[in-house]
């Protein structure tokens, strides 16, 4: 009874247009009443979800990305990437993708990279004769690689939604994502060089030379390091994760401030009030999601879907498909985090009594809610990019299957092919 209430309450809140984050509470409030225990419970979970000391890295490396991204790093990344692709046929979509891989690798953001490499390049893309759904598309899919990076606050988050699940360390996380985010940015890059061909858009000049190319990478660098900072100081031990996220925001103030004396007052004020409104946003879903964690636990939803599963089939590679379709029509609906806390609990156990890593399962969880961003109904990314680009969503979703493809097939190798993601932890081991 009280997991059919839990259920029905919060689905209708979401058909109803709810925020996600008032329909897991008011479905946790509606469960308590019809189990007859004290409402003071869902306060006391909600608290409780909160008061983790990790959990103060999401702030950090959220202010750091804000900071990137009015600081204006994302013009010497987007000369970078011309520089070094920009020659080829549809070249300003191929130095879209590689600057929004760069941007996103120290943003950590998929929605900040839209807003920063958007700004600058789906405008840049319509001057130059580039149809406006092809340079959404371009722009929106290269900013999911963000999700996946060293600085993404979602990894911090998917770590402590298996609390209790399963041992999933910060650093093994950041070093299972490095290669699928690679392989992400070549399928990337792949799609629009073929939609570039197909449509018949022109190359841009010649190759400007290694010299030109060297020159653009200097002046990009110092934003750059950010990466290699947070790798090589959690790799030495020199710094634990969320001491690496406050190192991000120092050196994301250094270097806005002093190196490239780009952010203005004005501006270290919107990524202030922008990084707060974020961060309470997530942790008020991180505490309401721990205590719908709680009922879900306590009335076996986990082991009950894993058996409802097995009913319609007992082979790995099934339920794996089925566990990502499950996920992705989940993802249309929620926000990327709440489909991390909400999902993990439920899908993490049954892919692990099927063979998969939790480690494999968090990086193709995250690519898989990274898709969901490009998806109506909320397709926070993808309403971004096409209010950027002057674009109706329909007109960018009858192009997008061959970006779509990209995504997806960068997917399944992560589910299938454990190697893509647990290789380079291994090797650091």
């Amino acid at each position: 009874m009280e997991l059919t209430v839990l259920c029905v309450s919060f689905t209708l809140l979401l058909l109803l247009g709810v925020p996600v984050a008032f329909s897991i509470g008011l479905a946790s409030v509606a469960t308590i009443l019809a189990a007859g225990l004290p409402v003071a419970i869902v306060f006391q979970k909600m608290v409780g979800g909160m008061q983790v000391f990790s959990f103060l890295a999401i702030p950090f490396f959220v202010f750091a990305g804000e900071l990137m991204l009015y600081g204006g790093i994302a013009d010497r990344i987007v000369r970078f990437a011309n520089s070094l692709v920009g020659h080829v046929r549809g070249g300003l979509g191929m130095s879209n993708v590689v600057g929004c891989t760069l941007f996103g690798g120290i943003a950590g953001s998929p929605l900040a990279d839209v807003s920063a490499m958007g700004s600058v390049m789906i405008p840049l893309m319509k001057k130059e004769g580039y149809h406006a759904d092809y340079a959404v598309n371009v722009t929106t899919h290269a900013a999911l690689v963000g999700a996946l990076m060293p600085t993404s606050h979602n990894l911090i988050i998917f770590t402590l939604a298996t609390t209790g699940i399963a041992s999933v360390s910060v650093f093994s996380l950041i070093l299972a994502g490095i290669i699928p985010a690679l392989l992400l940015t070549v399928a990337n890059l792949v799609a629009a060089y073929w939609v570039a061909v197909k449509r018949g858009y022109p190359t841009h000049g010649a190759f400007p030379g290694w010299s030109v190319v060297f020159g653009a990478f200097i002046a990009a660098l110092p934003g750059l390091l950010i990466v290699v900072i947070i790798l090589a100081g959690i790799l030495s031990g020199v710094f634990t994760a969320t001491e690496s996220a406050a190192t991000a925001v120092f050196w994301a103030l250094l270097i806005t401030v002093f190196v490239y004396k780009t952010l203005s007052w004005e501006n270290f004020l919107k990524a202030c009030a922008k990084a707060c409104k974020t961060t309470g946003v997530v942790l008020l879903l991180i505490g309401i999601s721990a205590a719908f964690g709680y009922f879900m636990a306590l009335y076996e939803v986990p082991a009950k879907t894993g058996e409802l599963m097995k009913l319609v089939t007992s082979e790995p590679w099934l339920i794996f498909l089925m566990v990502n379709v499950l996920l992705f029509v989940l993802g249309t609906f929620l926000d990327m985090a709440a489909t991390i806390l909400i999902c993990t609990p439920i899908f993490l156990p049954i892919c692990q009594q099927f063979g998969m890593d939790p480690t494999q399962f968090g990086i193709m969880m995250l690519i898989n809610c990274a898709l969901g961003l490009n998806t109506p109904p909320v397709g926070t990314t993808q309403f971004v990019g096409c209010a950027i680009g002057g674009i109706s969503v329909g007109e960018v979703m009858r192009s997008i299957l061959p970006f779509y493809s990209a995504l997806i097939a960068t997917m399944m190798l992560v589910t299938y092919v454990p190697a893509f993601s647990l290789w380079l932890p291994g090797l650091m081991k």
